[in-house]
């Protein structure tokens, strides 16, 4: 028999791994909706409270829909790299509990197929997220995260921000004068609003029921959008003119001029990972050499653990007969957020104390084998080694006393 011969088997079985059965792919179908829906749910939650903090600092920029579009478009990555684990986490194990309660998990293993064949599937979608996750941590992540802190910094340090009280004149420039009976806390929205305008060498008073200082959407320039109101033109050997409008914008100042935000790579959170090698062999000192060291090896870190959430997940789904509640999923949840302690812990410890990296693999393995331990004991897999082992022991004391 040749070599060749020999390996075929082998290759089959490698290959008939990563090709999905009619469980694989019913397993899947299953698992899609739930993760979906928890995925959209996390990223709400956690957005939820910076896009709170960053209404209220747009609000008092007076700045544009488009600039809170923008900082919102750059948050997603960072947050969908804390969602993905806690979805898959959640969707692997609602699937598994389910079937696990009508029965569905006896039924396959009665037909010889083990809880390890049963969470295949998953273990596979764990990789491919997992493969997903060192672009997003690896490339996505240190440009958004970049891009974020420059549409931050321009949007907090754009736009003209009078200091605006009900009844109080304010000077936007020298020829233009406004006051406004009233005027929301944020500065931007006015009431009863007056103007005298002494440009271009016309006299114009302007009255308006309401006003919004906006910045104008290429960013040059701070105008006020009025309604309602009318205007009087005042030209020297004319004769006056009244014009009502139900809608008008006028020009008050220019936009503050702003200097340019730093170049990208004094953090390195905003490198990529290839950027991160290279500045590792190199040696460069614009960043400590530890800094760098820690967050190269916390984003692996992070990428290699998630196929094993779907090995805890599947674990503590299955339940005994009879048996209600749903404190796997807490305990799930607890072994997730504690893991990730543990490992910011030691990403913190290596990058500012030059602790061992140690630090962060040892949670990582420990994370590992203990999700791969609690599936094979959950599988029955230790309790059928332990009966071959006591059955080989009596048959050899039976021969020995034969």
């Amino acid at each position: 028999m040749t070599t060749r011969m020999q390996s075929v088997p082998f290759l089959r079985r490698v290959r008939a791994f990563f090709i999905p059965g009619m469980l694989d792919r019913y397993l899947i179908l299953q698992v899609m909706p739930p993760f979906l829906v928890a995925l959209s749910v996390v990223m709400s939650a956690l957005l939820l409270e910076r896009l709170l903090v960053l209404f209220n600092l747009l609000a008092a920029g007076n700045n544009h829909i488009a600039t809170f579009l923008g900082l919102l478009g750059t948050l997603l990555p960072h947050y969908l790299g804390l969602a993905i684990p806690a979805a898959l986490c959640t969707s692997v194990f609602t699937v598994m509990r389910r079937m696990s309660q009508n029965e569905e998990i006896d039924a396959i293993n009665s037909s010889g197929i083990s809880l390890t064949r049963v969470a295949r599937p998953y273990i596979l979608l764990g990789l491919l997220l997992g493969a997903m996750s060192f672009f997003l941590y690896g490339f996505i992540q240190p440009l958004a995260r970049y891009d974020f802190r420059e549409a931050l910094y321009v949007a907090s340090h754009t736009g003209w921000a009078p200091r605006l009280q009900s009844r109080t004149f304010a000077r936007p420039s020298d020829t233009l004068t406004l006051v406004a009976d009233h005027v929301d806390q944020g500065g931007s929205h006015l009431t009863d609003v007056f103007i005298r305008d002494t440009s271009e060498g016309h006299d114009r008073t302007i009255t308006a029921a309401h006003g919004q200082i906006r910045v104008a959407a290429d960013g040059s320039s701070v105008e006020i959008d009025l309604q309602d109101g009318t205007i009087l033109t005042e030209v020297p050997n004319q004769t006056p003119t009244l014009t009502s409008f139900d809608t008008a914008t006028r020009y008050l100042t220019k936009a503050d001029h702003l200097a340019p935000f730093r170049e990208r790579g004094d953090d390195e959170r905003e490198l990529t990972s290839p950027e991160l090698i290279s500045r590792l062999i190199r040696h460069d000192p614009r960043i400590p050499f530890s800094h760098m060291l820690s967050e190269l090896h916390f984003r692996l870190a992070r990428c290699l653990t998630i196929p094993f959430i779907p090995v805890l997940a599947v674990a503590l789904a299955i339940m005994r007969k009879r048996q209600g509640g749903n404190s796997g999923l807490i305990v799930a949840f607890l072994a997730l957020v504690g893991f990730d302690h543990l490992l910011q812990f030691g990403h913190s410890m290596v990058a500012t104390k030059n602790a061992s990296l140690l630090n962060i693999w040892l949670p990582a393995v420990i994370f590992a084998l203990g999700c791969s331990v609690l599936l094979v004991y959950k599988s029955g897999a230790l309790q059928a080694f332990k009966a071959h082992y006591n059955r080989k022991r009596r048959n050899i004391k039976a021969g020995q006393k034969a």
